[in-house]
């Protein structure tokens, strides 16, 4: 199973919503994947992190960098970013939409 399918593995089993996986790697971005998904509220977004730090996390996964807010969750697993996001915020940023219109490399 690839890290990508764990993640949302994780994310969809601990009740998050409409999570999106969006394959970079031939696009002019910063990582190779975007793993996007809804959260119910603040807390529902820590939790999803922490399941995330325990389930998720092999011998050699490091979270190198997390921003946690209770409207939008960002965790850099280096070549992988998660965006938790409240409804509210996935539909004012839309940041899929935003990652479709990148260029090729």
């Amino acid at each position: 199973m690839s890290r990508c399918d764990e993640i949302r593995r994780v994310l969809d089993e601990k009740k998050a919503e409409n999570i999106e996986v969006i394959d970079l790697k031939s696009k002019n971005y910063i990582v190779d994947y975007v793993v996007i998904a809804t959260v119910l509220n603040g807390k529902h977004a820590y939790s999803l992190l922490n399941y995330l730090k325990t389930e998720v996390k092999g011998e050699n996964e490091q979270f190198l960098r997390v921003d946690e807010d209770s409207d939008w969750t960002v965790i850099d697993l280096g070549d992988v970013l998660i965006h938790l996001m409240s409804e509210s915020h996935r539909k004012k940023y839309s940041i899929g939409d935003f990652l479709s219109t990148l260029d090729n490399k």
